[in-house]
């Protein structure tokens, strides 16, 4: 058994992004975004994502609509879906969510979007293949 207080675990991770839990199915990431941060405009194709704010505020920018986010929200991004969540407050923007099937590498640790994009572009965060 998997278990997790999510939103204990998610506000005591400064990564960017972190991959808790990789199934054949689904993939559960936390991810922090600094004040001033986003996590960039993207489309996944083939790929569901529910994303669960647990602090902060924000902006979700989903199919050119836009919305406030805060602590206890929830946003589907469907598949093929152009989206972008924007931190607009002093402190992070904190937040779970769970792709469907798996967007990242198993075990994943980008400590900066930076760092998650250079991994991304290098080919070295590829989701499992069954």
């Amino acid at each position: 058994m998997e278990h997790f207080t999510i939103a204990t675990v998610a506000e005591k991770s400064p990564d960017f992004r972190r991959v808790l839990w990789t199934g054949e199915h689904t993939q559960l990431v936390i991810m922090t975004i600094p004040p001033g941060g986003e996590i960039g405009e993207e489309v996944h194709d083939g790929i569901d994502q529910i994303l669960t704010f647990v602090s902060g505020t924000g902006e979700a920018r989903v199919a050119g609509e836009k919305k406030e986010v805060v602590a206890g929200d929830l946003v589907v991004v469907p598949s093929g879906t152009k989206h972008n969540f924007v931190n607009t407050g002093p402190n992070p923007l904190v937040l779970y969510t769970v792709y469907g099937p798996p967007e990242h590498a198993d075990g994943a640790v980008h400590k900066t979007k930076e760092e998650a994009d250079a991994a991304e572009e290098a080919g070295e965060d590829e989701p499992p293949t069954s």
